[in-house]
């Protein structure tokens, strides 16, 4: 059976204290697209986060980011390791990144984090 994607509220990391927490526990990675800030929650599944600064563009252009990183989120929350946060950040110059490239480096780099912090997050299966 296939895993239904959806990204209901319980997987958004809304509040200023959410955001706090994950950045506080400075453990990120980055590749030529993305910065990827994590944190442990006690969830059974991972929530996602998103900055996107002023310095990236106009509403139109910000609110492209955010919709490119939900939707990746959204299809590959079953291939990221559970009971982390993330905090994605496109990083500069990203005019022109699209959604293949969001979403390769979504993956790869939620993994490469999830070994930064505690072997309690595992891959999920």
């Amino acid at each position: 059976m296939t895993p239904r994607l959806l990204f209901p509220p319980t997987h958004r990391l809304k509040s200023p204290e959410d955001f706090k927490r994950v950045y506080d526990r400075k453990r990120s990675v980055s590749d030529a697209n993305l910065i990827v800030y994590a944190c442990e929650n006690v969830l059974p599944h991972a929530r996602l986060g998103v900055s996107v600064s002023k310095k990236v563009g106009g509403a139109i252009v910000r609110n492209r980011f955010k919709r490119l990183f939900r939707e990746a989120f959204r299809l590959l929350q079953h291939e990221l390791p559970r009971g982390i946060d993330y905090v994605l950040i496109p990083k500069l110059p990203a005019h022109d990144l699209g959604f293949e490239p969001i979403r390769v480096s979504l993956l790869a780099l939620a993994l490469q984090v999830s070994k930064k912090l505690k072997p309690r997050a595992e891959v999920a299966s």
